[in-house]
């Protein structure tokens, strides 16, 4: 059997285990994969630190020391309960030295455990392949709708009556807008949304509907990659028009939480000062000192979120003249529902066959 595998072949195994430090497995790494690390971050830095001042041998004397205990450790640990059948793949940064390693002992034991070839950098390099080859035919049909129309939720409602939905806030741990930002959860690392948009990207059916919220070019903190933006531009767009009562209803149930960081949410809006001068921007921050969400949130829907929304649609979705228009008057969860039920009817009755 070959002693390397390809990625797209890391499906046929067992477990996929990183051999990386965990500082490494944090910023990215394969969906599905267990950190067992060979060695951990201060040793990888003691490890780099001594090969710079004394070269490769006496970094790999040490190093190899630290690798032998971690692997003892994880034989007696993670890996003690796994029968002889067991078939892991291993990888790390280039699929060099610590998979290596941690394959030839698992080898030794009697696991048939191979090396993914290349490592995490092919694993890198398939994410790119797939985002750029595959995002200009993804069936995309694209959810728009002002601030406070309910699309990530409709989105979930799709997704919960079957549908196929690629929920990109979700992956960006970011609701897309100014505040945006979730209380006390990060964005992942761009590497990071990257592999999970793939991943989604990897299973999509290209026969059935892939239902996206709008989004602009970048979340938060994040880019999205430049091939699946264009696809959205181009492709069928659903506009979700709800009345100023009911999105500013909407608003104030799924934001509440802004009302205990008022002074987050008065920092935020000092951003705005340039597009709506020092007047309005001292009265907003006023508003959300004093958690006055309901005339907060009436006025930046009012004065910058629709006028924002309007001029940005047709300038960025091609198809927006050619858009089907879905009204709803509540965001009830029954409304929400009904409402994703209707929006995958009218796109079947659309699409071609």
């Amino acid at each position: 059997m070959k002693p390397y595998v390809q990625v797209e072949d890391r499906h046929a195994f067992d477990a996929i285990v990183d051999a990386r430090s965990p500082a490494e497995f944090e910023i990215d790494h394969i969906p599905g994969a267990i950190n067992c690390p060979v060695l951990d971050n201060e040793e990888r830095r003691i490890v780099g630190t001594l090969y710079k001042q004394a070269g490769a041998f006496e970094a790999r004397r040490l190093g190899g020391a630290m690798v032998a205990a971690n692997l003892a450790r994880h034989l007696r640990g993670a890996f003690a309960e796994h029968p002889q059948g067991w078939r892991p793949l291993i990888y790390c940064w280039r699929g060099g030295l610590r998979s290596g390693a941690m394959t030839t002992w698992m080898r030794m034991v009697g696991w048939d455990a191979q090396q993914l070839a290349g490592g995490y950098k092919s694993w890198r390099r398939h994410v790119i392949a797939t985002l750029e080859s595959r995002s200009p035919q993804l069936p995309l049909v694209v959810i728009c709708g002002a601030t406070g129309s309910g699309k990530t939720r409709v989105l979930h409602a799709l997704a919960a009556h079957g549908e196929q939905v690629l929920d990109i806030e979700g992956l960006a741990r970011h609701k897309g807008s100014l505040l945006g930002a979730l209380p006390g959860i990060a964005q992942p690392s761009q590497t990071g949304l990257e592999t999970a948009l793939a991943d989604v990207i990897d299973h999509i059916d290209p026969s059935r509907p892939l239902f996206v919220e709008g989004e602009s070019a970048r979340i938060g903190q994040l880019n999205l990659p430049v091939p699946l933006v264009a696809r959205m531009r181009d492709s069928l767009c659903v506009e979700i028009e709800v009345p100023m009562p009911a999105r500013l209803a909407f608003l104030l149930r799924d934001y509440a939480y802004l009302g205990d960081r008022p002074e987050w949410l008065a920092d935020q809006l000092g951003r705005l000062k340039e597009l709506h001068g020092k007047t309005t921007i001292d009265a907003w921050q006023a508003m959300a000192r004093t958690r006055d969400l309901p005339a907060l949130f009436a006025e930046l829907a009012g004065r910058h979120y629709d006028p924002s929304y309007a001029r940005s649609q047709r300038k960025h979705f091609h198809r927006w003249e050619d858009r089907m228009i879905v009204p709803a008057n509540c965001l009830s969860t029954e409304s929400i529902d009904a409402l994703a039920v209707e929006i995958a009817g009218q796109v079947k009755a659309r699409s071609p066959g």
